[in-house]
């Protein structure tokens, strides 16, 4: 009779666990298939780091295994497949944490393993049969109340105490990290210009919703009720994020805005000057995380003529939607997810619309994206099947990105196939269509680029049906009155929108620390080659988020609402273990060069 999962799944584990505890590490080596990755995420290297092959393990075991003193490989749960392919949850702890994982064996070797820390031991989160009494039974004259006790240290920190974290940007990803770091006991002030959370989805245009379902973007520790909409409108998103961070109890510093930052060598601490409420103040945290979203500035470019145009022209950040455009022309320059719902939002107003596409765009329509590309993890269904959305951010990313490209083609081959007359409609428009470099689709031309595709929630029928015009190609100049392209076309505008994307993240810094500080930092987002004919150096991981600097003590988070989620436990957890003067260790900082 053949092993079962669990049986296979539980002698590798024993036999892991032995050669580690033994420091045999050919004999942990022998255990992993000749094609094998170990994708870590702070657990043995604080960092985030994906091993492949045998050879980058043995490294990282050489290297770390002696202080890590990894121990008890546990199955959470039943394993399932069979001897083949077996797949299995894992729980394990090590010197300093406890870790939770994901393993894949082939024919009963390792294919991937994810380990990733959970909790650091004696700074656990004070939850469940550990959480506080909230107050002393005990009568005594002088008791404070709890909203006196919390607006007096709300008064305190950040003037009479100083915070041990800053964090730059008080949308969802500071939000989101913010709460896990109080959850964890970290003093921490979120630095945020506008004058209310959530101010940076309400201040964008009319129309926008969410185009990621519900299912993908709950918040850590506050899942949205479950008949929150599957699309939300940003509105309700910015109040969902104004009332958690009162919930949350978070030390947010709306109307607030930071205008320089420095790092003093002597005493180890930001000097980070800050305007609140006009009001010049001073903090001196030890870590410093910019929390500014994906991307930096908006990337305006510089067109010929663009200074003589006579009609309105702005960024698409600033496009505030809705308003009568009736008999007026209005052209988008760009293609990507906010050109279309800007296109759209114009057509619905009266608008004569139309779209300058001057790259090939990937589509995905949003009904075959959440059921083939999003199905089996963020649904209902993946609810019903028992995927929490903690097991789907693990098992997204128990994929290593050097192979997750080919375990997404299958699923942008199946979309080709569903949606055929779509695409076909679309291209005989004049729609310059891609799924990627390589196939991969959207997920994929995300992390690498953060931009050039478009989750379709309408407006590619507006260009099917011409409602809204399409134009291909570069623009040449503008003019008083038009939008000129390189082949000579003129396009009449009374307003031009420019979906152009935004700049790297590498501006803020330039801007608020310093050029140099931000040539240290290097490159931020993206993974792989930046072409195929300049690979460039890969990381493995995308370039600088979530983990260790090149810059000591600063730190990048950003990403969508599932990203934020998952990826600030691992930030949360290093910057507390700092806090605490545990030994941090990173191993294979990466390297400063990755600028270009």
């Amino acid at each position: 009779m053949a092993d079962s999962p669990n049986d296979v799944a539980q002698a590798w584990l024993d036999n892991l666990d032995e050669a580690l505890q033994a420091g045999n590490i050919d004999g942990a080596l022998e255990l992993f298939d000749d094609e094998c990755f170990w994708r870590d995420f702070v657990s043995f290297t604080w960092n985030l780091k994906t091993l492949e092959g045998k050879a980058a393990i043995r490294r990282m075991l050489e290297a770390r295994l002696a202080d890590v003193q990894p121990s008890g490989w546990k199955l959470a749960e039943d394993a399932t497949g069979d001897a083949a392919a077996t797949e299995a949850w894992v729980n394990f702890e090590t010197g300093a944490a406890r870790g939770w994982a994901h393993l894949r064996l082939r024919n009963g070797k390792c294919w991937t393993l994810l380990t990733t820390m959970q909790e650091l031991k004696g700074f656990e989160e004070k939850k469940g049969p550990n959480r506080d009494k909230g107050v002393a039974h005990r009568i005594t004259k002088g008791r404070k109340s709890w909203l006196e006790l919390k607006e007096e240290q709300e008064a305190r920190l950040g003037y009479e105490e100083q915070p041990y974290t800053v964090i730059v940007g008080g949308g969802q990803g500071g939000i989101g990290l913010a709460a896990r770091l109080r959850r964890l006991g970290v003093p921490t002030i979120i630095i945020e210009k506008n004058q209310r959370p959530g101010d940076s989805w309400r201040n964008r245009y009319k129309s926008l919703h969410l185009h990621d379902p519900v299912w993908y973007d709950h918040l850590p520790y506050m899942k949205f009720p479950d008949d929150w909409p599957v699309f939300a409108a940003k509105d309700k998103i910015g109040d969902w994020l104004e009332y958690y961070t009162r919930i949350m109890e978070l030390n947010y510093w709306s109307g607030t805005e930071c205008t320089k930052a420095r790092f003093d060598e002597a005493a180890g601490e930001w000097i980070v000057d800050v305007v609140r409420d006009g009001e010049p103040v001073t903090l001196r945290p030890k870590q410093l995380v910019f929390a500014l979203g994906v991307s930096g500035y908006p990337n305006i470019p510089k067109f010929d003529g663009a200074d003589s145009f006579l009609g309105q022209q702005h960024h698409s950040s600033q496009h505030p939607g809705g308003g009568d455009w009736t008999g007026k022309k209005a052209v988008v320059i760009g293609s990507n997810n906010s050109a279309h719902d800007i296109c759209a939002d114009l057509w619905e107003h009266g608008a004569d619309v139309t779209m300058v596409q001057r790259s090939s765009t990937h589509i995905s329509r949003s009904e075959s994206l959440m059921d083939l590309g999003l199905g089996d993890l963020y649904s209902e269904k993946a609810l019903a099947n028992g995927v929490t959305t903690e097991k789907a951010d693990m098992l997204f990313a128990s994929l290593p990105y050097r192979i997750l490209p080919d375990a997404q083609k299958p699923v942008y081959e199946q979309m080709a196939e569903r949606d055929a007359e779509f695409y076909s409609q679309l291209e005989a428009a004049g729609f310059d269509l891609d799924f990627g470099e390589d196939g991969s689709g959207l997920f994929v031309k995300y992390l690498r680029r953060g931009s050039g595709y478009y989750i379709d929630v309408g407006a590619s029928q507006l260009i099917i049906d011409g409602r809204v015009k399409l134009a291909n190609g570069q623009v040449d100049k503008i003019t008083g009155n038009a939008v000129v392209l390189d082949d000579g076309t003129e396009l009449e505008a009374d307003l031009i929108v420019y979906a152009t994307g935004f700049g790297s993240m590498n501006g803020w810094l330039a801007d608020l620390v310093s050029p140099e500080v931000a040539s240290q930092v290097g490159k931020c987002w993206g993974y792989g080659s930046d072409t195929p004919k300049d690979p460039g150096p890969w990381e493995g991981e995308l370039r600088n988020m979530w983990k260790p600097t090149n810059v000591e003590n600063l730190w990048i988070h950003g990403g969508n609402l599932h990203q934020s989620r998952h990826y600030s436990t691992y930030l949360a957890l290093q910057l507390k273990a700092r806090m605490e003067g545990l030994d941090t260790p990173v191993y294979e900082l990466q390297e400063s060069h990755h600028t270009r």
